[in-house]
């Protein structure tokens, strides 16, 4: 699909196929959420995403980065949103966003286009059910109801920042910075009983107690 068709597209089917672009969404659920009842995650949610400008939901902790560029005008308009799909960190060097992007425009313009039902005169538009996944475990109410001590998870986090970078950077390995605690603590205990499968994090993760765990969790989430 051309530029100069992505940059006036109006509506979902001039983009691509809303049908085909919701199991391509399933590469950002793991992150954001769209539709009733969406929430601010690991990502910002994408409801009304089309004509937002960069960096705008009140009391979500975007990277500098995103911060800078919507002072500077980025507005997620159809070229702008299929350039950072397509490639993050070309648009916003310093983005915490710890995606590659898809390769191809069909993928673009088919998420595109299922997003554009969340966006596009929303009002008129009935939302569908949440659709970030599910979490990997389900955690007793006392796991995640521990209050981390961050200062604990600073004295624990040397051995995180050996790869995982301290500023939220992306080189590689992904960011852990900023993390809702919640989301944080599954992760974690998904790795302990080897849901998530990566060897190293499993290792580590089975290491740790359930309020280490925590510890860590309120250090990384709220770094300045």
């Amino acid at each position: 699909m051309g530029a100069a068709l992505i940059a006036s597209a109006a509506h979902a089917e001039d983009i691509g196929n809303a049908e085909a672009g919701a199991e391509v969404w399933d590469y950002c659920s793991g992150c954001h959420e769209v539709g009733q009842g969406a929430e601010n995650g690991i990502g910002p949610h994408l409801n009304g995403i089309f004509g937002r400008p960069a960096g705008a939901i009140e009391g979500y902790n975007y990277s500098k980065g995103l911060i800078r560029e919507g002072k500077n005008g980025l507005v997620w308009e159809l070229d702008k949103l299929n350039a950072y799909l397509e490639n993050p960190k070309a648009l916003v060097s310093d983005t915490r966003m710890s995606f590659d992007g898809l390769e191809t425009q069909e993928e673009r313009d088919d998420v595109m286009a299922y997003l554009r039902q969340f966006s596009d005169n929303p009002q008129n538009i009935p939302e569908a059910a949440p659709t970030a996944r599910a979490h990997e475990v389900v955690l007793a109410p006392e796991i995640l109801a521990i209050v981390g001590d961050p200062e604990y998870g600073e004295y624990l986090a040397t051995e995180c920042t050996t790869c995982h970078q301290i500023d939220g950077a992306y080189d590689g390995i992904p960011s852990i910075t900023h993390w809702p605690e919640d989301d944080f603590v599954v992760a974690m205990h998904a790795y302990k009983v080897k849901v998530r499968p990566h060897p190293v994090m499993q290792m580590m993760a089975g290491r740790l107690t359930d309020e280490e765990i925590a510890a860590l969790a309120a250090y990384f989430g709220n770094l300045e």
